[in-house]
C-alpha cells in the first residue's frame, strides 16, 4: 500500500472545502464554551466620558496647592452630572461616576480632610490621578472579540456589558460516532467470553468531540457484516456532519469498512498515512459531508481522531486551529521505532517558561495503551527522517 507522508494528509485535509457559515443565536446565559460566528466590534468608547476610578473629590489640579477647596455636594455612580467645577471648587465623586466638566484630576478620600463645607488638602495627587480617560477600556470600532473564539467568563462579561443580548455562534457540527467489529461489547452489556473486547473507543471519541464543540450522535456498537454496516452508515451520514467508525479499516478478511465507504457514494480523499499509529486510516467526502474511518486500538483511534477529525471539526466552527502545537525541549533520549512520523505520549513540563517533554510512566507497546494518554499528556511529534533524539532536542508537541 502506497502511504502519503503526515504532512501530504494535513495538506489535503486544509485544502478540503467545509461549510463554515453555519450559525444560530442563542442567549448571552447559554453562549459559554460555543464558538463566536462573527467578531465583536465595540460600537463606543468605553467610558464614554471621564469617570473616577476612586472615591474622592473632582478638582482642578491647579487648585491643589490653595490648601482647601469648597465642596458642591454629591455626585454618586449612575448620576448625569451637569455641574461645571470653577476655581476653588470641588465635588464629592464616588467610584464609577462621570467626571464634572472642568475637573481634570480625582483627589483620594484618604488624602483629605472635610470641615465644614470644604476639604483641606493633606497630601496631593498627581495631575488626572483616579481618573479612566475616554476609551480606556476600549475605542469605538476596536475588533474586541474574533470570530472563531471559544466564549469564555471574560468574554461572556464582555458581551454583557456591550448589551448583547443574544449571540451569533457557529452551530455544532454533528459528528456520528460508531465502534466495527463483532469483537465489540457495548458498555453495560454482559459477556461471558473474555475474548470479547470492552467498547470504550465510541466513548473516548464522543469526549473528545463534544470538547472540541461538536454535538455527538452515538451510535455505539456494530458487528462485521457487510449490510448492517451499510444500514448503520447510511442512517449516520444521513444525520450527521461527519461520520467517524473504529475498526474494520485494515487488510483483515473482517475489515469491511473500506469496502462500504465506497458504496455510500462518498468518494476516498486519502487512504493510508505513513503515521505511527494509525497508517490505515481513511478520510471520504460526500458533497458536504465525511466519513472518517480509524484503526480500532484505542490509542491508534484517538490519535487519529485528534490528527484528522478535530481539524475537520474546527473548520466547521470558523476556528483558525484544532489544537496548539508548542516547540519543546527532550528532558531525555528517545528511541524512535520506525520509519514513519511517529506520536508519541509524553509528560509536558513547563520551567521558566519554557516547555519540556519526558516519558517517565509511560508504557511501550502496543497501539492499544490508552491510559498513556492520563495525567494532561501531550503528542510529541517525531518526523519520517528521525531516529534517535538525544536530551536536550528540540521537538514539536500537540498540547491535549
Amino acid at each position: 500500500m502506497n502511504l502519503l507522508s503526515y504532512e501530504t494528509s494535513q495538506n489535503m485535509l486544509e485544502l478540503l472545502q467545509v461549510n463554515t457559515s453555519k450559525f444560530e443565536r442563542v442567549p448571552l446565559s447559554d453562549a459559554l464554551d460555543r464558538i463566536l460566528a462573527e467578531d465583536i466590534v465595540a460600537k463606543y468608547n468605553d467610558p464614554q466620558f471621564p469617570t473616577a476610578s476612586m472615591d474622592g473629590y473632582a478638582v482642578k489640579h491647579a487648585d491643589l496647592e490653595k490648601g482647601e477647596l469648597l465642596v458642591l455636594g454629591d455626585n454618586p455612580a449612575g448620576n448625569d452630572e451637569q455641574r461645571e467645577i470653577k476655581e476653588g471648587e470641588s465635588i464629592k465623586t464616588f467610584t464609577g461616576s462621570k467626571m464634572p466638566a472642568g475637573a481634570d484630576t480625582l483627589i483620594q478620600i484618604e488624602n483629605v480632610t472635610y470641615e465644614d463645607g470644604k476639604i483641606i488638602i493633606n497630601e496631593p495627587v498627581n495631575l488626572g490621578s483616579s481618573v479612566r480617560p475616554i476609551g480606556e477600556s476600549y475605542q469605538a470600532g476596536d475588533v474586541l472579540i474574533k470570530k472563531g473564539t471559544k466564549i469564555g467568563y471574560a468574554e461572556i462579561g464582555v458581551l454583557a456589558g456591550l448589551n448583547q443580548v443574544m449571540v451569533k455562534v457557529a452551530l455544532r457540527p454533528k459528528v456520528a460516532v460508531v465502534a466495527t467489529g463483532s469483537e465489540i461489547v457495548d458498555l453495560g452489556e454482559h459477556s461471558d467470553n473474555p475474548a470479547q473486547i470492552r467498547s470504550s473507543n465510541n466513548y473516548t471519541l464522543e469526549a473528545l468531540f463534544k470538547q472540541a464543540g461538536a454535538e455527538v450522535i452515538q451510535i455505539g456498537t456494530a458487528p462485521d457484516d457487510k449490510e448492517q454496516l451499510m444500514q448503520t452508515f447510511e442512517s449516520a451520514i444521513n444525520s450527521a456532519d461527519i461520520v467517524v467508525s473504529t475498526g474494520g479499516v485494515s487488510v483483515g478478511d473482517y475489515d469491511f469498512v473500506k469496502d462500504i465507504v465506497p458504496r455510500l457514494g462518498a468518494s476516498v480523499v486519502f487512504k493510508g498515512v505513513a503515521i505511527k499509529p494509525g497508517r490505515h486510516v481513511m478520510v471520504a467526502q460526500r458533497e458536504d459531508k465525511f466519513v472518517l474511518a480509524l484503526p480500532g486500538f484505542p490509542f491508534s483511534s484517538t490519535v487519529t481522531a485528534i490528527l484528522y477529525a478535530l481539524p475537520l471539526i474546527a473548520k466547521m466552527l470558523g476556528q483558525a486551529k484544532p489544537y496548539e502545537i508548542v516547540a519543546a525541549k527532550l528532558q531525555e533520549d528517545f528511541n524512535k521505532r520506525s520509519s514513519f512520523t511517529e506520536f508519541t505520549t509524553c509528560n509536558v513540563v513547563i520551567e521558566e517558561g519554557e516547555f519540556f517533554v519526558n516519558f517517565q510512566d509511560k508504557k511501550l507497546g502496543s497501539s492499544a495503551i490508552l491510559t498513556n494518554m492520563l495525567n494532561n499528556s501531550g503528542l510529541m511529534i517525531s518526523g519520517e527522517d528521525d531516529k534517535k533524539l538525544e536530551a536536550g532536542t528540540s521537538v514539536n508537541v500537540i498540547l491535549l
